[in-house]
């Protein structure tokens, strides 16, 4: 386990940070022999002209991915909570996102939200809405890598959310109904309570998957037009391996502010459940 870790967590880390921390250019990045240059190049990352914009970027795609995919995932947990003919079937049948190669994924949706020729905008067209430029328009990119990302993690929020419910004793909900308690009731005094600990691991997996999310919105804009769909995973890739002259050390830098916002999601997390268990 030792070996492990250190080969496929604590050396790569190690790595990225030594990266980070060094001018690097190609001959030095395969010779080695690259000068220290210290806190220059997250320096040149927190001043670029591009940080604001694709760090707010960072902050709407990871956010109302995790609302979306956390509030459709519960309400069909729900739905499916109520067994009746074909729920496995069709609980099955909603994994599939989930278990697509992501590059399948992306390319599905790079097709469907096609101006010309995508499904999208035919059944648009069928109901008189202009057609949409999903993919080429600075105001509707970042939404359409949002909309595919949703889709891919609804089923993952469903599992873990339903495996939290079929958790809740039965009898809690028979009392509450002898005590005359609505449904809408029984959800927020019962269900979303007993709930707050896989919620609460829901959404931190949720964020952290999110925050590195980089082959969706690669394959589906490149985090295009005009950067209007980037976001730091997509920056850190341009910056390291998407120019004719890469710029390691500031592309490692950006990965390394990812790693330390999912450091801050982690521990936060630690420290609700601490609270949770002093309780």
């Amino acid at each position: 386990m030792t070996v492990y870790l250190t080969a496929f967590y604590a050396y790569p880390l190690y790595r990225n940070v030594e990266l980070s921390l060094r001018e690097y250019t190609v001959r030095s990045f395969v010779q080695g022999g690259a000068p220290f240059a210290g806190l220059d190049n997250y320096r040149t990352v927190l001043t670029d002209s591009a940080f604001g914009p694709t760090l707010a970027h960072t902050v709407v795609f990871t956010g109302a991915s995790l609302f979306f995919q956390f509030t459709i995932g519960m309400a069909l947990a729900l739905f499916f909570h109520n067994h009746f003919p074909l729920s496995r079937t069709l609980r099955a049948v909603i994994l599939i996102p989930w278990l697509l190669p992501l590059i399948v994924s992306a390319s599905t949706w790079s097709w469907l939200l096609n101006s010309d020729s995508g499904l999208v905008n035919a059944a648009l067209g069928v109901v008189g809405v202009d057609r949409v430029n999903w993919l080429t328009s600075p105001g509707w990119s970042l939404t359409s890598v949002i909309i595919a990302n949703v889709w891919i993690g609804i089923p993952f929020n469903l599992v873990v959310l339903h495996s939290g419910l079929q958790a809740i004793p039965t009898e809690v909900y028979e009392a509450s109904a002898l005590d005359g308690a609505t449904g809408w009731q029984r959800f927020w005094s019962i269900t979303l309570p007993l709930l707050r600990p896989v919620s609460a691991i829901t959404l931190l997996l949720g964020l952290v998957y999110t925050l590195k999310v980089f082959d969706i919105i690669w394959i589906m804009t490149r985090g295009g037009p005009t950067d209007s769909s980037a976001t730091l995973a997509t920056w850190s890739y341009r910056l390291g391996f998407g120019n004719l002259l890469p710029e390691f050390g500031p592309g490692a830098a950006v990965g390394n502010l990812l790693i330390v916002m999912a450091l801050v999601a982690g521990l936060g997390y630690i420290r609700f459940q601490r609270r949770q268990d002093l309780r």
